[in-house]
């Protein structure tokens, strides 16, 4: 077949829907500024789909410095990348303050948390190592995995037992290639909301050697005392040897580092092809994001009304007979059965006569007959919200079992 025969997007599992989902319940257009309340089609929505865990985006000081930051520095400097011309002592600092705020030796700027992460995996490993990973993986995380033309081996998710197994596999294959074992896993699980089982993970050390690599992106800046991630959450953030996380949820902004000991994020400054071959992180989001940690490690307050938002939300969704499945964290995952084209009709329902926007999963992203809605929560968020929101989902779930949303056909907007 001719390529340009299967580059239509009705040959993707999401694309078939385009003729009746796009710029609706695909590429949706929110509009106004970035808080809970916003426009979308038209209309004043409650919106739970947002990226700002602390409520920072919004934040007077963090605005202010994002202002100043393109005001002195435009977004064009430093021109080029920065092992050529673009570092700066600006880079450097942010750098120091992440390292230290996650209890790490050194840290290493990325443009990008999705391009950062299918990079460290291709830096970190070669052809006689062995890549072992939890099944529920991020999408960077088995796009880089796809670049390693070494072994890999997936368990079971969070299934200690099923880590064991392929820990042994990897532990005998590497002995006769002479390599290592990388073992990754998310910290906060982005799509369910439950978190690693680190503590198991740590324990198989004890007859297994492993190089550990976090995916802190939903962690970071929501667990633990500080907010310092999942690692500080379990109290075992000094068994990580590699530390990854994104500015772009409890940060609010643009880019990404990886934390490590100080040889190893030397070894990685000179490695990771996505930093050498690309330009470096603009100075104004270098300097907004050095505002949004100073917020995040001095405002516990924020991090505190999350948690107020999170845990009222999940207890009123659990006592109305919801299922969240086994969420530990403020991912809010709501799950039903059901097809693609019933899933549609809840969400259509939710947006079109509760004003309520959040996000939909389905398959591929979940099994065949499971429908899920992804709710964010955040500071910025009120209990008012909570409480209207809770109310909304009780009336449509009686919906769902009365067989209102029943349907074959994806719902046209």
């Amino acid at each position: 077949m001719d390529i340009l025969e299967k580059l239509k997007a009705e040959n993707t599992p999401l694309g078939k829907y385009q003729n009746v989902g796009h710029g609706y319940y695909t590429f949706p257009i929110l509009e106004g500024e970035l808080n809970p309340h916003m426009i979308f089609n038209g209309k004043k929505v409650l919106n739970w789909s947002l990226n700002n865990y602390i409520g920072l985006a919004n934040h007077p000081e963090v605005r202010k410095a994002d202002e100043k930051g393109a005001k002195d520095w435009g977004m064009a400097y430093p021109m080029g990348a920065r092992i050529m011309t673009g570092q700066t002592k600006e880079h450097y600092e942010l750098e120091n303050l992440l390292a230290e705020f996650v209890k790490k030796e050194d840290a290493y700027l990325l443009n990008y948390g999705y391009q950062g992460m299918v990079s460290i995996i291709d830096a970190v490993v070669d052809r006689n190592d062995i890549i072992v990973y939890d099944s529920e993986s991020h999408a960077c995380i088995m796009d880089g995995l796809r670049l390693h033309i070494g072994k890999r081996f997936v368990f079971k998710h969070n299934d200690m037992d099923s880590l064991k197994v392929q820990l042994k596999r990897a532990k005998k294959l590497s002995e006769k290639t002479n390599g290592g074992i990388l073992l990754i896993t998310e910290g906060v699980f982005g799509m369910a909301g439950d978190l690693a089982n680190l503590k198991g993970i740590i324990e198989l050390r004890k007859d297994f050697k492993f190089l550990l690599l976090v995916d802190d992106a939903h962690g970071f800046g929501t667990m633990g005392k500080n907010g310092a991630g999942t690692g500080e959450f379990f109290d075992l953030q000094d068994e990580i040897d590699l530390y990854f996380a994104t500015f772009a949820k409890s940060m609010a902004g643009i880019g990404a580092f990886i934390a490590a000991k100080k040889d190893v994020i030397t070894y990685l400054r000179y490695s990771l092809r996505s930093q050498i071959f690309a330009k470096s992180l603009p100075m104004a989001m270098v300097f907004g994001a050095k505002k949004r940690l100073e917020l995040l490690k001095s405002e516990n307050i924020l991090r505190e009304k999350l948690w107020e938002i999170v845990n009222a939300l999940q207890k009123g969704l659990k006592d109305a007979g919801f299922n969240l499945g086994n969420t530990q964290s403020p991912v809010t995952p709501v799950f039903f059965s059901g097809n693609v084209a019933q899933g549609t009709n809840v969400l259509m329902d939710l947006r079109e006569n509760y004003n309520i926007f959040c996000s939909i999963v389905v398959y591929p992203v979940v099994p065949k007959g499971v429908i899920m809605l992804r709710l964010i929560p955040t500071a910025a968020h009120t209990l008012e919200d909570v409480e209207y929101t809770i109310k909304a989902f009780k009336e449509v779930g009686k919906k769902l079992k009365t067989g209102k949303y029943d349907t074959e056909e994806v719902m046209a907007k």
